[in-house]
């Protein structure tokens, strides 16, 4: 299989309220580092050999997806990435900085807000410790996602703001986790199976609150198996088979090659 390389769509832009419009992406300088550049990732497990020299580039105001199917690498992507699964070999750089050795609380702490797979919720943690716990500006000292405007954002957490978030619903689950990272006031966000196991109501709503923080301007990689909803609201797409690059593109080249969406995942 041939790796398509294209060029990097510019960053989206969108009609949003006036009150929010100072968060927007400014346009990119060509001299502008990306806010996340991989280069040449190799990443094991044991002895098991995940990740064949992956490249991902995401930059300001840029919402990016990981597009494959079930055991493609899309997660080990992620945490190699931030640092869960250093890779044996390759590059990692935020804003042109490697980050390659550093432990994952010292990556996210450069502004990045983490949706893992599975949640994360804690139990006997509380829906309001959830999110004060982790509160804070952002790395620029920008302050927009405050515990009000993340309730506001998601009214059912507001409804259940005293219950352990370990019993909350699916949905509510991945709304409590979304609103923690928010409270971080994060520049990039990265969502791993935003809508995975969710009735298709709640997958609406969770859709929804994705193109609410791109029209924000923060950055974000998304990782979900709805691919119609992918394509619509991702500015670029990286397409990953066995642990390798096979198309990276806008949607509307990979819609033009038909091919790979039907082989490699079942879209006709």
């Amino acid at each position: 299989m041939t790796h398509v390389s294209l060029n990097d769509a510019p960053a989206a832009t969108s009609s949003r309220p006036e009150a929010i419009a100072n968060t927007a992406p400014k346009s990119r300088s060509a001299n502008q580092p990306a806010l996340i550049e991989a280069r040449g990732l190799h990443t094991y497990y044991g002895e098991s050999h995940i990740l064949h020299g992956v490249d991902l580039t995401l930059h300001s105001g840029e919402t990016l997806s990981l597009l494959g199917r079930n055991g493609m690498g899309k997660t080990t992507t992620l945490k190699s990435i931030l640092g869960y699964v250093p890779p044996r070999s390759g590059e990692v750089r935020m804003e042109g900085v490697s980050v390659i050795r550093q432990r994952p609380w010292q990556i996210v702490r450069k502004g990045i807000g983490y949706v893992p797979e599975g949640r994360g919720i804690f139990r006997g943690v509380s829906v309001r410790e959830h999110l004060i716990m982790v509160a804070r500006q952002g790395i620029d000292g920008r302050c927009e996602w405050t515990y009000e405007r993340v309730l506001d954002t998601f009214p059912r957490l507001r409804e259940r703001i005293d219950h352990d978030g370990a019993l909350l619903s699916g949905g509510e689950q991945q709304m409590l986790s979304i609103g923690r990272a928010l409270m971080t006031n994060p520049r990039i966000m990265i969502l791993d199976e935003a809508t995975e196991g969710l009735a298709p109501l709640i997958r609406q709503e969770i859709w929804q609150i994705i193109r609410t923080i791109k029209e924000t301007g923060i950055a974000s990689i998304v990782v979900d198996k709805n691919i119609d909803n992918l394509l619509d609201i991702a500015d670029r797409h990286l397409l990953l088979v066995k642990g390798s690059v096979v198309f990276e593109g806008t949607g509307d080249e990979l819609k033009a090659q038909s091919g790979l969406l039907e082989t490699h995942l079942g879209v006709g």
